[in-house]
């Protein structure tokens, strides 16, 4: 699965294992994504991509800001 702009990750590794992010932004080698609320778009965490697994069942229209973000990752997570 290619992960692209939009969609949602958990972390597979590192000290924040299990979190959920929103991916915003992709290179060669990173994944830069936000989680709206520790992560805000502002300080975007830069993740390594074999160390994050998509989720497929939602995707971000758009450009998202905080509030949208954290909204989006707590509808996934009551689900």
């Amino acid at each position: 699965m290619e992960i692209q702009p939009g969609i949602l990750v958990k972390s597979k590794a590192g000290r924040d294992k299990d979190h959920v992010y929103a991916v915003i932004n992709v290179d060669e080698k990173y994944v830069y994504v936000a989680d709206g609320a520790e992560r805000p778009l502002r300080h975007m965490k830069r993740k390594n991509r074999k160390h994050l697994q998509p989720i497929l069942k939602v995707r971000i229209n758009g450009t998202p800001d905080d509030a949208a973000i954290r909204e989006i990752i707590r509808q996934y997570q009551e689900d």
